[in-house]
């Protein structure tokens, strides 16, 4: 078991796709769970397995297992929860990682930039394409988006 440890952001300009390093196109559904978001996510040519605490804030335990990906694409068939895709681009500042979710289909037009952290006091930089925080709106979290997706909110971001 894990604490992960994860801020969200939204962004406030495109400057960051100018320092891309690898994007990878991802596709996860979600096979329901009560008190935890149940995933299996395809990333290329790999699948995941992933529990994670249904709860809001930067801290939450986390389960992730590799699975055969013959197993993923089967559950991916199975999901019940709904499905999310993306293309998550990997972005270096100031030697941390950020994940930027550039989200697709049901939820194409919304980007949301991640950083996991080794503490929740942990100080960072921010870039300054970095927009606001959203780490505590539940509506920003990828299963939230499977069941209710961005082409469906009211337009007020």
């Amino acid at each position: 078991m894990a604490l992960e440890i994860e801020r969200k952001f939204l962004l406030a300009s495109e400057q960051w796709r100018q320092q891309v390093q690898r994007s990878i196109s991802m596709r996860q559904a979600y096979l329901g769970g009560a008190g935890v978001s149940v995933r299996v996510r395809i990333a290329g040519d790999q699948a995941r397995l992933n529990i994670k605490q249904a709860v809001l804030g930067s801290a939450r335990e986390e389960f992730e297992y590799d699975i055969p990906l013959a197993d993923g694409e089967r559950l991916f068939e199975l999901a019940t929860e709904g499905r999310v895709s993306k293309i998550r681009h990997h972005v270096r500042h100031e030697g941390l990682l950020w994940e930027i979710d550039e989200f697709q289909g049901a939820n194409a037009g919304l980007i949301v930039a991640e950083l996991e952290l080794s503490s929740a006091a942990q100080v960072f930089a921010r870039p300054d394409w970095l927009g606001p925080e959203v780490t505590d709106e539940r509506r920003y979290y990828n299963h939230a988006l499977a069941q209710q997706p961005f082409a469906t909110w009211e337009k007020d971001i």
